[in-house]
C-alpha cells in the first residue's frame, strides 16, 4: 500500500492532510502489520479525518461504522432478511412438497429438510453492515470505527475476534474470514477507558492540538483564500485560547471555520468588533463566549437565555457583563 514512511507522509499530504513523522510511522506499520490503529484524542483533532485521508491516500475504499450506546452484532456485522427468506418459502412451498413427498415419516422429513437448509440460510438473505462488507470487500478497504468509547463494553468484547483474525463468526453459515484484510482505524475521544484487550489489539496513536506551526500549515491548505497576516493572527488566538479553562477548547475544526468565515466577510484583519460577532463560531457554550471575549479584553455578549442580572463580584467576566447591561452600554 505504501512504499515508506515519507511515502505516507507524501500520499497524505496530497489528501491536505498535515502529519507528522510520528503519525506516518504509526500508518505505515499498521498496514505492513495488518494491525489496526487506535486514535485517542479530543474532539476536532483530525482522528475521523485520518481515516478518510488515509483511505483516499491508498485509493481504498471508506466504510464507517458509527458507535453509539446500544450498538449491536446486528447493526455492526449483518442482519437477516427475514421477510425474504418468508417469500422464498411461499413461492417454493410446492417443490418443498415434492421434495418431501418420497420421505417415509416426520423424522425423515426432517432430515431431508436439514438438507436444504444451505437454501434458506445463506448470504442470499444477509444484509451486510460495515465490518462483513470491510471482510467481503474484493479488495483491502480502509474501515473507520468511530467513537469506539460511545459503544459499550460487550460491543467492544465483539471485536476482538474480528481485530484479532480478521474474521467473524456467524452461527447459520459459520467463519467468514477476510482474504483482503482491511486497514482498521478506531478513534475515541476517551469518554471512557477502553479494555486492555482491546488496546492490546492495537497500534496506539494519541493526537492532541497541534503547535503553531502545524496548525498555520493546516489552515493553508483548508483556506488557501485567507492572507498570511490574517492566518498567523488567527492561528496566534487560537493557540491562546487553549490555554483558558474552556469546558470546550476551540478544535482544528473550530479553527477553519473561523477562517473560512474570515474569508467570507471579507475580513482584512481580526478586529475586537469582529471577534465578537464571530464568536459563535469557535465558542459553543455560553460560559466559554464570556471568558474567551474576557480574556481577549471584548466585553462579554448579553445572554439571551437569562432573564435577569447576573451577580457580580465574584468574577471579573461577571462585573463586566453587569456593566454592559446598565443604560447606555454598548450591547449587540
Amino acid at each position: 500500500m505504501f512504499e515508506s514512511i515519507e511515502d505516507v507522509r507524501e500520499r497524505l499530504g496530497n489528501q491536505s492532510y498535515v502529519s507528522d513523522k510520528r503519525l506516518a510511522t504509526v500508518v505505515f506499520l499498521a498496514t505492513r502489520l495488518n494491525k489496526p490503529v487506535l486514535v485517542e484524542g479530543p474532539a476536532g483533532v483530525g482522528k475521523t479525518e485520518l481515516a478518510k485521508s488515509l483511505a483516499g491516500a491508498a485509493g481504498s475504499e471508506l466504510i464507517r461504522l458509527q458507535c453509539y450506546e446500544g450498538l449491536d452484532e446486528a447493526k455492526a456485522l449483518y442482519e437477516w432478511e427475514y421477510g425474504k427468506q418468508m417469500l422464498y418459502t411461499q413461492v417454493l412451498r410446492e417443490k418443498i412438497g415434492e421434495v418431501l413427498q418420497p420421505t417415509k415419516d416426520l423424522r425423515e422429513a426432517v432430515e431431508t429438510l436439514r438438507g436444504q437448509e444451505d437454501v434458506f440460510f445463506s448470504e442470499n438473505f444477509l444484509v451486510e453492515r460495515p465490518i462483513l462488507q470491510a471482510i467481503q470487500a474484493d479488495e483491502s478497504a480502509v474501515l473507520l470505527i468511530d467513537e469506539i468509547d460511545r459503544a459499550d463494553e460487550e460491543f467492544e468484547a465483539f471485536l476482538l475476534e474480528f481485530l484479532s483474525d480478521y474474521q467473524v463468526s456467524i452461527p447459520e453459515i459459520g467463519t467468514v474470514k477476510a482474504e483482503h484484510p482491511p486497514v482498521v482505524i478506531l478513534t475515541s475521544n476517551r469518554t471512557r477507558e477502553l479494555s486492555e484487550a482491546l488496546k492490546r489489539r492495537c497500534l496506539h496513536l494519541q493526537l492532541g492540538y497541534p503547535n503553531k506551526e502545524v496548525e498555520l500549515e493546516i489552515v493553508r491548505l483548508k483556506a488557501p483564500q485567507i492572507s498570511e497576516e490574517l492566518s498567523e493572527e488567527l492561528v496566534r488566538t487560537i493557540q491562546e485560547l487553549r490555554t483558558l479553562d474552556l469546558r470546550k477548547a476551540p478544535s482544528i475544526g473550530e479553527t477553519l471555520d473561523w477562517a473560512q468565515s474570515l474569508v467570507v466577510l471579507s475580513a482584512p484583519r481580526l478586529s475586537k468588533e469582529l471577534i465578537e460577532e464571530t464568536i459563535s463560531v469557535i465558542a459553543k457554550y455560553d460560559r466559554d463566549a464570556e471568558k474567551i471575549l474576557t480574556h481577549l479584553g471584548v466585553g462579554v455578549p448579553e445572554r439571551k437565555d437569562l432573564g435577569q442580572k447576573e451577580p457580580t463580584g465574584e468574577r471579573p467576566e461577571e462585573a463586566l457583563y453587569e456593566h454592559r447591561r446598565r443604560p447606555g452600554a454598548h450591547t449587540h
